[in-house]
C-alpha cells in the first residue's frame, strides 16, 4: 500500500518509519524544509533509540522518502494519515487543532483519488466530524473516509510499542476505512496483536482516558509517597503489594518528582475542556492536574531542604543530573526538571546540569542553569547532588569519585534508583521519594 504521513515529528516520524519496516510504501511530508533535508540526509530532527537506524534502512531500500509538498506526497496514497501537533491552545488549555484542520483542507483541495484520512494526532472527541466536514466543503468528488487511529507510543520504546503494540484502535464510520485499515496494519496480524474496531467518537476518546488514567496512576502513588514519608513505611514495597493484585498491575507506580512529556500535562487538560464544554466534570481529573503541577514545585523544596532549609540553602550550588521528562528522550515538555531548577534558582541556588541527551533542548528553556559536558562536571563543587531523570548512565556512579568532587556528600534521589542503606554505607547523606 502507499501510505502518506503528513507531519514528520515525533509520531508521524516513528510511524512513518515502521509502516515501512513492515513493506508500505511511505511518504513522510512536514512544511518544515530544513527538517526534510535534514532526514534526507539521515539526520533525525528527534532523539529515540534505533530511528535513525530505521529511516536510513528503509530510505535505502526505497521504502521511505520525504517531501514538503502534500500534494505531491498524497498522490496515489490509500491512507493519509494526519500526524501533526495539537499543543494546548494558549488561553483556555483546549487542544490547538488549527494544523490538523488546514491539513484536512489541504488534503481535500489537493485529493485526486478516492482515499481514507487517519486522524493519528490526539485529538478530542468530534474532531474527525469536523474534519470530514471540512474536506467535504472543498468539493471533492471522491469518496474519502475519515477514520480515527489514535497512537500509544512511548517514548524511548516507540519501535518496539509500534511493531508490538498492546492493542490498535481504528475508529471508522463505514466498511471502506475498515478494510484500508486492516489492510494497513495486516503485517500485525501475523503477529496477532489486538485490534479494537470502534466507532470515530469513542477511539478519540480512548486515546484521552487511556492517558488521564495513567496520570492518574502516577499521581496516586506520589501521594501515598508523601504518607510513607510520614509514617516511615516503604513505598516501593506498597507499589509492589498493590501492583501484585492483577486489577491494579505493576506499572506508572513509581514514585518520583510528577509526570511531563508531550501527552499527559495537555492530554489531561485538553479532556477536562471536553468535560467542560459538555457539562460532565471530571473531579478526579481536575485533582489530578492540580497535584501533579505543585508536586514538581515540592520536589525544589526537598532539594531546599536537604541543604538546610531557605537560609542555609542561599548561595550554595545544587547538581541536576538528568533534565528530559524521562530517559531515552531529549524531549522537555513539561519536565519536573524545569520546576526543581526553577525552583532553586529562586531560592538563591546556583544550579549546575548535565543530560545525556537533553541538553539542546533544555539550553533556551533554562538560560540561568550552568549546563555541563558530564555528570561529574555537573558534580564538581555541588553542595547538593539532584537525580531527576532515572538515565542508566546515572545509576552507576563512582559514589567515591562523587564525594571527592562534590563539596558535601548529600543526595536526593527524587527516581529511587539507589538503595538508602548502600548510600549511608557510602557515607551519604542521602534523600528519597516515600523511603522514610
Amino acid at each position: 500500500m502507499k501510505i502518506a504521513m503528513v507531519g514528520s515529528g515525533y509520531v508521524g516520524l516513528v510511524s512513518g518509519a515502521c509502516f515501512a519496516d513492515f513493506g508500505h510504501e511511505v511518504v513522510c511530508i512536514d512544511k518544515d524544509e530544513d527538517k526534510i533535508a535534514r532526514l534526507r540526509q539521515g539526520i533525525m530532527p528527534i532523539y529515540e533509540p534505533g530511528l535513525d537506524a530505521l529511516v536510513e534502512a528503509n530510505a535505502r531500500a526505497g521504502r521511505l522518502s520525504f517531501t514538503t509538498s502534500l500534494a505531491e506526497g498524497i498522490k496515489g496514497a490509500d491512507a493519509i494519515f494526519i500526524a501533526v501537533g495539537t499543543p494546548s491552545r494558549r488561553g483556555d488549555g483546549h487542544a490547538d487543532l488549527t494544523f490538523v484542520y488546514a491539513v484536512a483542507r489541504e488534503v481535500g483541495q489537493s485529493l485526486a483519488h478516492d482515499a481514507v484520512v487517519v486522524t493519528k494526532s490526539t485529538v478530542p472527541v468530534g474532531t474527525g466530524d469536523e474534519v470530514e466536514r471540512i474536506i467535504r466543503e472543498t468539493g471533492t468528488p471522491h469518496r474519502v473516509s475519515v477514520v480515527s487511529n489514535p497512537e500509544f507510543l512511548r517514548e524511548g520504546a516507540a519501535i518496539g510499542d509500534f511493531k508490538r503494540p498492546d492493542r490498535i484502535v481504528i475508529g471508522a464510520e463505514d466498511d471502506y476505512g475498515r478494510a484500508v485499515m486492516r489492510e494497513v496494519y495486516r503485517p500485525l496480524f501475523l503477529n496477532e496483536s489486538p485490534i479494537l474496531f470502534t466507532s470515530r467518537r469513542t477511539s478519540e476518546l480512548i486515546k484521552y482516558a487511556a492517558n488521564a488514567f495513567l496520570a492518574t496512576k502516577i499521581t496516586f502513588i506520589n501521594e501515598i509517597a508523601d504518607l510513607c514519608e510520614k509514617v516511615g513505611a516503604n513505598v516501593q514495597d506498597v507499589a509492589r503489594g498493590i501492583g501484585m493484585d492483577g486489577r491494579i498491575g505493576p506499572k506508572f507506580l513509581h514514585a518520583g518528582p510528577g509526570y511531563g512529556g508531550s501527552c499527559f500535562p495537555k492530554d489531561t487538560l485538553a479532556l477536562l475542556k471536553t468535560a467542560e464544554d459538555y457539562g460532565s466534570p471530571m473531579r478526579i481529573v481536575e485533582a489530578v492536574v492540580k497535584v501533579n503541577d505543585s508536586r514538581k514545585r515540592a520536589m525544589g523544596r526537598k532539594v531546599i531542604d536537604a541543604l538546610g532549609g531557605a537560609e542555609a540553602a542561599r548561595g550554595k550550588r545544587a547538581a541536576l543530573l538528568g533534565l528530559t521528562f524521562k530517559p531515552n528522550t531529549d524531549d522537555m515538555r513539561d519536565s519536573p526538571a524545569l520546576a526543581i531548577a526553577q525552583a532553586l534558582l529562586d531560592a538563591g541556588v546556583s544550579v549546575a546540569a548535565y543530560d545525556p541527551e537533553g541538553m539542546e533542548q533544555a539550553r533556551p528553556l533554562l538560560p540561568e542553569v550552568t549546563m555541563c559536558e558530564s555528570a561529574y562536571d555537573a558534580i564538581t563543587g555541588a553542595d547538593v547532588v539532584v537525580i531527576v531523570t532515572e538515565w542508566d548512565a546515572f545509576r552507576a556512579l563512582d559514589l567515591n569519585r562523587v564525594k571527592q568532587l562534590a563539596k558535601a556528600p548529600v543526595m536526593v534521589d527524587l527516581r529511587n534508583i539507589y538503595k538508602p542503606e548502600d548510600m549511608r554505607a557510602a557515607g551519604f547523606a542521602y534523600v528519597s521519594v516515600g523511603r522514610g
